[in-house]
This record gives C-alpha cells, structure tokens and sequence, in this order.
C-alpha cells in the first residue's frame, strides 16, 4: 500500500487560527491527502470532520498533550477523536519532570504503556514525537529515545521528526530499523545548519535513506510534513514542500 502524504497543521497555525475553512481548502488543493491537527480552533469534531469530509481529506492524526489521555480526560477525548476519525493521538512533548532522568523516561513510558492498552479496543494508538533532547545521552551513552522505545510496547506509535533529530545530532533512518513496525506516521521536516528556513530537500537529512527505512520496515503508513521556518508565506512554504516529495516519488 502506498505510503500517503498528509501535512502538520501546525505548520499554518496562523492561516488556521485566521480562516480554518480556507486553509483546508488551500491543503487540498496543493494535493495533500490529509492533515494531522494541533489544536482545533474552537470547533467541534463533527464540524472539523464535515470540513475534511468537503475536502477530500482523512485525518491522519493529532498533536494532543499526555494529560488528555490521562484519567477522568481520556473518555473525553475518545468521544472527540472517534467523531473525527482521527486514530493517531500523538503527545508532541512532555513536561520536563516526565524526562528529566533515566528513571523520569522509564515511568513514562510505563504511562503510554498503559494508555496504548486502554485505547485500542477503541480503534485508537497513542505515540510519541520527539524534539532534539531525546537525541542527548545519558551519562551512560544511552539516548533517551532508545530508553522510551525499547520499553514500550509496539503498540506505541514512534512519530520520529526528521529535523527535531537530526537537530539532536542523529539520523532518523536507523532508528526507524531499531523498532520495526513502530513507525505509522513519521514527520517529515528538513534540517540545515546554514539555512534556519530549508525546505525539504535543501538540507542535510539523508532522505533516500529515510524513505527506504520506512517502505521497508517501518509500517509507515503517512508521511507527514511539518516546517516551523518560513522563507516565503506558509501555505507557499509547505507547497514547496510538497512539490519536493513529488520530485522524490513520494505523491
């Protein structure tokens, strides 16, 4: 099955918070098959799905934070997405007591353990998506990111971030072979160390590597682009961004 393209929406979270109907449009119409949210804009799901639904697009996604899918929150939040037709509830992010230490990552990931076995008899998965810290070793050489992942269970989703990686000085291919099958959705962002506003493809993340990490054992099933630095408008940033991962056979 071939891997589809989706977009972060935090990407254009200014045109969202300014006009979410046009922006859906315009992302249809650069030709993404989906969008994964981050914050909703003070609408209700069925609006946001009717407004997919106008489009021609799927959810492939939410950025969400951990204390949603936590106790008296997570039925809540279940309603919500399941309305939406959004499976993937990603936490972006943790509060620093959360990754503090070895130990702070291994509770953690205990936590996502127990919110994975919750969620799926309900269709959902929960997953993690990293910046650059889980990129630094421990005293012990050991990287965060593989503290997370080898003690979690497969049914958590690991969102790697291509730039947020390669940020923290690591490559995402190998890790998408470490944990195969781990990685439904992966964000695709480009990372520069002379250029702040690259777009995919004017960088320095080794894409060819990537993608073949993902079509082989990955499981990916979305790729989905994310820039947070602009050289041009937002909406004609991630076009740019489109136009690549045409140019590299990925639309």
């Amino acid at each position: 099955m071939a891997i589809k393209v989706g977009v972060q929406l935090y990407s254009v979270r200014d045109d969202c918070k300014r006009d979410l109907p046009y922006t859906l449009a315009e992302v249809a119409k650069i030709g993404y098959a989906g969008v994964e949210f981050a914050g909703y804009y003070d609408y209700d799901a069925a609006t946001l799905r009717k407004m997919l639904d106008e489009n021609g697009l799927e959810c492939c996604g939410t950025h969400i934070g951990l204390d949603a899918l936590l106790g008296d929150n997570l039925q809540r939040t279940l309603e919500f997405h399941a309305t939406l037709k959004c499976p993937y509830l990603i936490v972006p992010g943790l509060p620093p007591e959360r990754t503090a230490s070895r130990d702070a990552w291994l509770e953690t990931a205990q936590i996502f353990n127990e919110i994975a076995e919750k969620i799926k008899p309900h269709g959902f998965r929960t997953g993690y998506h990293n910046h650059w810290i889980e990129f630094q070793p421990f005293e012990n050489g050991e990287l965060p990111w593989d503290v997370f992942f080898s003690h979690t269970s497969p049914d958590v989703i690991m969102q790697i971030d291509t730039g947020n990686a390669l940020h923290g000085g690591a490559h995402a291919a190998p890790f998408v072979r470490k944990y195969p099958g781990r990685a439904l959705t992966v964000h695709c962002k480009e990372f520069s160390s002379t250029n702040n506003s690259a777009v995919i493809g004017e960088g320095e993340v080794q894409w060819a590597d990537f993608f073949d990490a993902c079509e082989t054992v990955g499981g990916t099933q979305w790729y989905i682009v994310e820039q947070e630095t602009y050289a041009h408008t937002p909406l004609e940033t991630i076009q740019l961004c489109f136009e690549a991962m045409k140019r590299m056979g990925k639309v």
